[in-house]
């Protein structure tokens, strides 16, 4: 028996009404209990209990947290096709005033009691994945070949390499294709991607700044840490505007600065938490270089006795949508949602994502895409031609805001739809019986 065209999406979709009501659900209960990153628990209890009740094969427990699911067609010999989602939440309170709201906290990788929210929409995917999951499961008679369901830990933070670490190459079908989508402030029932660059690469660095602590009032005894902290974070601005090419781009963040605990006394150090996106390699190697060169001439400046620490800690490489498979895609979309719903990315976004380490290690194309989430009649044509040239303006709460609050309809069923409608690109129909 063998499959002798794609699948039809239509066929798949099937059913996809009487599931929304229980799509809904899921969603606002993994709202209500965010989980940090590599502490998804809870999550992927959820996850893992609905795949098997659908009729899936699941491993739990993968990188940590993560979960596979397998699944295959009436007819198993053909393409393998990997969807993913990611589970983490983040150290936000939430803003948002929704009756589903998160009040919940968590102790984040420093010990601390920081309140938790699904601030960036991965509770979205969770859910669309799981929708996607139980369209084929019910319409399996309809397609041919394999479909792995991810869902990964921390995304962001390491979640994607440490799941291929775990065996993931040997435990699972080596898909022909990786799949995989995020939702964001636009309006719900658009889509976009591009081929190639898509989104940046990241590197987080941990700076710490020795100082020579003593007491407040008498500063002229130390070497005062944070003033020189302080001096970093403001030079660190000049890294874009003054080193990189306006035909280039690249984003310097300090996302925190940690030093001492009282009003009079003057630390020993002082930390500082810093994002690095960029589009090339050579960008990269650029501001790297520049970020280290102003923090040491910084702390040699203030006269301090011992050079600044500079430490690596999170590298996600740069996003790369396969050309020829992000064509497939955009064609499967636009004969699915419509053309004018549809849209290529001008330019690579400045977000970053670990979802083309599954890609990259496993040798096979990737595609990403992002899809909106928030109320569409709140938008007009031109506004969403503006996101496209402008971005996101500073009044929509975007993700990672405590406000970011996507629609629940139609957000969930148009991601159910663009995840089954992709992997039907590629999975096989119309089994000769």
């Amino acid at each position: 028996m063998t499959a002798t065209t794609n699948a039809s999406p239509v066929d798949l979709l099937t059913g996809l009404d009487g599931v929304l009501p229980g799509l809904r659900e899921v969603y606002q209960d993994l709202h209500r209990h965010p989980e940090l990153s590599f502490q998804e628990v809870r999550t992927a209890g959820v996850v893992a209990g609905r795949l098997r009740a659908a009729g899936w094969e699941v491993t739990e427990g993968v990188g940590g947290t993560g979960v596979v699911g397998v699944l295959r067609g009436d007819v198993p010999a053909g393409p393998v096709v990997l969807l993913r989602a990611d589970m983490d939440a983040l150290p936000v309170r939430e803003e948002t005033g929704l009756p589903y709201a998160s009040t919940a906290t968590g102790v984040d990788k420093d010990g601390s009691e920081v309140p938790v929210m699904h601030a960036c929409g991965h509770d979205v995917h969770v859910t669309c994945l799981l929708g996607a999951a139980e369209l084929l499961a019910a319409n399996r008679g309809a397609w041919g070949g394999t479909v792995l369901a991810v869902f990964q830990p921390a995304e962001e933070v390491g979640g994607a390499p440490r799941m291929l670490e775990d065996g993931f190459a040997d435990r699972f079908p080596r898909p022909d294709v990786c799949l995989g989508q995020h939702v964001g402030p636009a309006p719900a029932g658009f889509v976009g991607t591009r081929p190639g660059p898509v989104m940046s690469a990241c590197d987080t660095l941990r700076i710490t700044v020795f100082g020579r602590g003593g007491h407040g009032s008498m500063p002229e005894a130390t070497i005062d840490p944070v003033v020189i902290a302080a001096a970093i974070v403001l030079r660190l601005q000049t890294v874009v505007s003054r080193e990189i090419a306006a035909s280039r781009s690249a984003v310097v963040t300090v996302g925190s600065l940690h030093a001492g605990t009282r009003a009079n006394v003057i630390p020993d150090d002082a930390e500082l938490a810093v994002t690095v996106r960029t589009t090339t390699p050579a960008v990269r190697a650029k501001v790297l270089a520049a970020i280290e060169r102003i923090v040491n001439a910084e702390a040699a400046a203030s006269g301090a006795e011992r050079m600044p620490s500079i430490v690596p800690e999170d590298l996600l490489p740069l996003l790369v949508n396969d050309q020829a498979a992000t064509g497939v895609v955009l064609d499967a979309f636009r004969a699915g949602l419509g053309a004018d719903r549809v849209f290529v990315l001008p330019s690579t976004l400045s977000g970053s994502e670990d979802f083309g380490t599954f890609g990259e290690a496993l040798g096979v194309p990737s595609v990403f895409w992002h899809f909106g989430g928030l109320e569409p009649a709140s938008f007009t044509e031109a506004d969403i031609h503006s996101l496209l040239e402008d971005g996101v303006p500073a009044t929509l709460p975007g993700n990672h805001s405590p406000r970011f609050a996507p629609v629940i309809d139609p957000t969930l069923e148009i991601g159910v739809r663009l995840l089954v409608t992709a992997a039907c690109a590629w999975l096989a129909g119309e089994a000769a019986q």
